[in-house]
């Protein structure tokens, strides 16, 4: 039984990150906001860039630091 519910668990894992890494061939090559160039082979852009995944609707979305920094302040700023 034990053997059964690992098996099933790794199935899983297996589903979703198949499902994680084809959303991942659809990141953009710029910011959503500022159209910013965005280097995917750039260390430093893949620590510091924000990505948004929405799975039900299938969208990938980038933004610089710059752009997600102004887009905390206006959500900071609404929620006061």
């Amino acid at each position: 039984m034990v053997k059964k519910n690992k098996k099933k668990a790794s199935k899983k894992k297996e589903a979703m990150l198949e499902k994680k890494m084809t959303l991942f061939n659809k990141l953009g090559q710029e910011c959503n906001a500022c159209k910013k160039d965005f280097d995917k082979t750039s260390r430093e852009h893949a620590m510091t860039w924000k990505v948004f995944v929405r799975e039900a609707e299938k969208t990938v979305r980038l933004f610089c630091p710059e752009c997600w920094g102004k887009a905390e302040t206006l959500i900071k700023g609404n929620r006061e």
